[in-house]
């Protein structure tokens, strides 16, 4: 029996007569915490805060050009994103109640997709910077001891560290000769920090990409392609037992654990419009987080 079948059967046997849930089968914990996310609602794409408790919503960022992805530092204090407001893409951290704007990288190629590590203490991202292609490199917070990790012409993303801030995980685009399509089959790696080992950790067609541990390392989720369709995945930290956990009609991709790994938030929609959904790991109940007539998307989780 695979794992939605397991699942389903226990939704069943705790449902009603009438197919509701009963009381032993509501979701035990609603989704708690603060999460961040990308939204161009105002016009172009800034970072907001939204509080899961009070559902108060905070503008964090406020600039004419692009301020995209977010990060958290562990102690919940700063968030980590990238802008363009400078001419071209750089890292930036800024207060999670908006204030206290700092950049991090000043590079003339782009610097995106900032990752903090679990200590606070360094940043994971992609750059050109090197001209062969977007590869991974770190940089400590305070922007010294830059270092690049891979170094090839593949296009990378979605750098993301593990829990024990020893392996990180990204994206490797796989091209075969002739093939110049952008998202042909997107890999995901881990990158062992201590001996540089590259291990491949997923083998399935299409565009695999945005992987992130849970809290425990014990799983992965990530997004790929099904039935033309981005939908959220999860697997072992080994890379075994692939499962499809979202299953959508829609676009599901850029997974973002809850901090006690009960729930998943990720970006949902189609082409009128995306906005952030939450998914419960053990019943795959969902629950529509934002609601805005401008895109919603790449949420980051914190207490």
């Amino acid at each position: 029996m695979n794992r939605f079948a397991y699942i389903m059967t226990l939704f069943i046997a705790g449902c009603s007569n009438d197919g509701s849930p009963s009381g032993d089968a509501q979701v035990s914990n609603d989704p708690q915490g603060v999460i961040t996310f990308t939204s161009e609602r105002d016009g172009n794409y800034e970072i907001y805060s939204l509080d899961l408790q009070t559902n108060d919503l905070v503008r964090l960022t406020d600039h004419p050009e692009t301020d995209y992805y977010s990060s958290w530092t562990p102690d919940g204090r700063q968030i980590a994103f990238y802008s363009t407001r400078n001419g071209n893409a750089d890292i930036y951290f800024v207060d999670r109640d908006g204030t206290r704007l700092r950049q991090v990288t000043t590079h003339e190629e782009d610097d995106a997709l900032p990752s903090v590590s679990p200590d606070g203490k360094k940043i994971a991202f992609v750059s050109q910077r090197d001209t062969l292609g977007r590869n991974i490199f770190i940089i400590n917070t305070d922007g010294s001891n830059l270092q690049q990790l891979t170094k090839n012409a593949a296009y990378e993303e979605s750098p993301s560290w593990s829990p024990d801030g020893q392996h990180l995980l990204f994206t490797r685009q796989l091209r075969t000769e002739g093939d110049t399509t952008h998202a042909a089959n997107g890999e995901i790696f881990k990158y062992d920090l201590a001996s540089g080992e590259e291990t491949r950790m997923t083998n399935k067609p299409g565009f695999d990409s945005g992987a992130r541990y849970s809290p425990d390392g014990k799983q992965i989720a990530f997004y790929g392609l099904e039935n033309d369709l981005f939908n959220i995945y999860l697997m072992n930290a080994d890379g075994t037992h692939v499962t499809n956990l979202t299953n959508d009609t829609t676009e599901c991709y850029s997974p973002a654990w809850s901090p006690d790994g009960h729930w998943i938030a990720y970006t949902g929609g189609d082409a009128s419009n995306y906005e952030i959904w939450v998914i419960h790991v053990n019943t795959l109940e969902k629950r529509q987080i934002t609601y805005s007539e401008g895109r919603d998307q790449n949420p980051s989780w914190k207490n």
